[in-house]
């Protein structure tokens, strides 16, 4: 058996050179990137085309004015979202075939002398470099685009006491992850990626079940709600459905942003339903609890539980790939890494799976579109069809969402039906 840090040819591994593997790599890179600004291409054009109408069925309910910002505001996302893809494109071939990699990973090995130290040291690089370079994108969208159609309300300030916590958090929970996942696939043999996946699940259990209490609060101020009224009309929903949860609360969304949202989070006894109070600004009685049903129509179709187990099981797969890959020699050769460890075998997988997995993207969203009509259908037999038309179409104007995305553009990235569809599927009901 090859030991990790030193692969070779593996008898059931795919036959194949470096070079060839580097042509593979390239061309399909090129032709995600190119299908990425062509979608988006559409996409911009589609707006335009119909930015000056208002849809039919939306045309007693939104504006002119609302509809063209609506437009104004998916088309400048979607431009600073063709700059993105370009720019992660050239990043990524600096950090595989210019030797990105390669050199950082020499530096590491000079630093540490345990093998552990140097892959983590490695790939904590790696994703530190890669946030810094990418984080222009992120302050443009929030100061630029995000403030030029009234959505802001963060300060620079709070902007990097946010990404401050997020490090922190990430290196907190993160960082004993990575370790024992080298670790891991450094002592466990060939069925390593059996027992990380294992350690992923735990881990991924846990956040989903600490998040409410002890995450989330260090980004917002969670209160209870104070409107009894609303409150009595909530907890007899909530007793229809046969929906438990540690309690209702308000989040302080307006420190950040003018979008309005409603949520349920947490796992077993920390089950919690969250509101926006940007949302309750918005919204009626009616409506609010016509959005809290469908929210609680994904609890009651285990959307939630099915979406996890989709999540481990495609997990499960990857790893197991992933076991295979890196007992070859032109894997990592082919992506420009002349020097192999388990933690740069991680490293590129990772960076590079969104390359190749560029055709799972449409079916998880169509797969997430399904669950969004199911949860609707279960909204409109808990409360009025009519108030969750009306709440939907507020959410639309409020949040500037386009009523006319490109339908292909639409089918690759939206996990929620597109507007029209949406409102004619709930009007049957």
């Amino acid at each position: 058996m090859c030991h990790n840090r030193t692969p070779c040819e593996h008898p059931n591994t795919i036959p194949m050179t470096a070079a060839q593997f580097t042509i593979i790599f390239i061309t399909t890179l090129a032709i995600t990137t190119l299908a990425r600004l062509w979608l988006a291409s559409r996409h911009l054009a589609h707006i335009v085309a119909h930015r000056d109408q208002v849809p039919a069925a939306f045309r007693d309910k939104i504006q002119l004015s609302d509809h063209q910002k609506a437009a104004g505001y998916t088309s400048a996302k979607t431009r600073l979202g063709m700059l993105s893809a370009l720019f992660d494109a050239a990043l990524l071939l600096v950090f595989t075939l210019a030797g990105g990699i390669q050199f950082i990973a020499g530096l590491c090995n000079a630093w540490f002398s345990a093998p552990l130290m140097q892959g983590v040291a490695a790939i904590v690089s790696v994703l530190l470099i890669s946030a810094l370079l990418e984080a222009p994108f992120g302050m443009y969208q929030t100061f630029v685009i995000e403030a030029r159609f009234g959505f802001n309300k963060m300060t620079f300030m709070l902007y990097l006491k946010d990404a401050l916590k997020g490090l922190l958090i990430g290196a907190a929970l993160g960082l004993p992850l990575l370790f024992c996942v080298l670790w891991l696939m450094e002592r466990m043999g060939s069925y390593w990626w059996l027992y990380v996946w294992l350690v992923w699940v735990l881990f991924s259990l846990l956040i989903l079940f600490i998040y409410p209490s002890f995450i989330a609060p260090l980004f917002n101020k969670f209160t209870p709600m104070q409107n009894e009224a609303m409150k009595a009309r909530i907890e007899a929903l909530l007793n229809r459905c046969g929906f438990t949860a540690q309690g209702l609360f308000v989040m302080d969304g307006s420190k950040r942003s003018a979008h309005g949202n409603a949520y349920f989070t947490g796992f077993g006894k920390t089950k919690r339903i969250v509101f926006f109070d940007t949302l309750l600004e918005h919204l009626n009685i009616n409506e609010i609890e016509a959005i809290l049903a469908h929210e609680l129509g994904h609890f009651k179709r285990r959307h939630v539980m099915k979406r996890i187990a989709l999540t481990f099981a495609i997990s499960l797969g990857f790893l197991w790939l992933l076991g295979l890959l890196m007992q070859t020699t032109w894997f990592f050769q082919g992506l420009g890494v002349n020097t192999p460890s388990t933690a740069l075998a991680l490293l590129l997988f990772f960076l590079t799976l969104p390359v190749f997995s560029f055709l799972l993207g449409p079916v998880m969203s169509a797969y997430s579109r399904k669950h969004e009509f199911e949860a609707d259908a279960y909204a409109a037999r808990q409360t009025a069809a009519g108030d969750l038309v009306n709440a939907l179409v507020k959410l639309y104007q409020d949040n500037a969402s386009t009523l006319t995305p490109d339908p292909l553009y639409s089918t690759f990235y939206d996990s929620h039906p597109p507007a029209m569809a949406r409102i004619a599927h709930l009007q049957t009901r």
